[in-house]
């Protein structure tokens, strides 16, 4: 699907503040170019605590990236609502009504019962490096981690996107941490229906995916 750029946001040079491994930093920058808007990007080292300064914390006062900045000045926070305001008009977010509702129950799902799990193990393991230190902290990602998947398993089994209305944020919100769950100590092996849906997102016409972290 190449859904027809968002015309509202078409001139507007947006500002994304954020740190490009992050997964809800990535769904931003994925879904301004899904819809045609020009953007430019601000690096924030989140594990560095550049979130916590007295300048960042003026722009975003929960002290998290990302962070959408408009052109007239608009500042816009959590990357699930960003998707919705920036999809609002196209293909990727359906209208008012039930369709639009399960679209919004994969994205509360993500944030609350996948993202804290899957996303933490990866900066855990991957990032910071610090796996020996928090392993009771691991064992608790790892079992919510998997109880996530499984639920998208119980779905991705038998259909190809989250929701009936083709791929939509939905799709992209959940994309962004599990195509890279591998660097979290998940191996989607174990989840077919889901890792077949990872190939059927990344093929997607204008999907670039998260940057791998390099061998040590």
């Amino acid at each position: 699907m190449t859904p027809p750029p968002n015309r509202r946001y078409r001139r507007a040079m947006a500002t994304v503040y954020g740190m490009r491994p992050s997964g809800n930093c990535w769904k931003v920058t994925q879904i301004l170019r899904l819809t045609g808007q020009p953007f430019r990007w601000v690096e924030v080292d989140t594990n560095g605590g550049e979130t916590r300064t007295p300048g960042f914390l003026r722009r975003n006062p929960f002290g998290k990236v990302p962070v959408l900045e408009l052109d007239d000045g608009t500042v816009l926070v959590e990357s699930n609502a960003i998707l919705a305001h920036v999809a609002e008009g196209t293909p990727w977010l359906p209208p008012p009504g039930l369709p639009r509702t399960r679209v919004m129950e994969w994205l509360f799902f993500e944030q609350y019962s996948h993202e804290p799990y899957i996303a933490v193990a990866r900066n855990i393991r991957t990032y910071l490096g610090t796996a020996a230190a928090n392993a009771e902290r691991l064992a608790n990602c790892d079992a919510a981690g998997a109880k996530a998947l499984d639920a998208m398993e119980h779905r991705l089994a038998s259909h190809d996107w989250l929701t009936d209305a083709g791929p939509t944020i939905a799709d992209l919100a959940l994309f962004a941490y599990t195509h890279v769950a591998d660097e979290g100590g998940f191996d989607l092996a174990r989840w077919p229906g889901v890792a077949a849906w990872v190939a059927r997102v990344a093929a997607l016409p204008g999907i670039v995916t998260l940057p791998r972290r390099a061998a040590a």
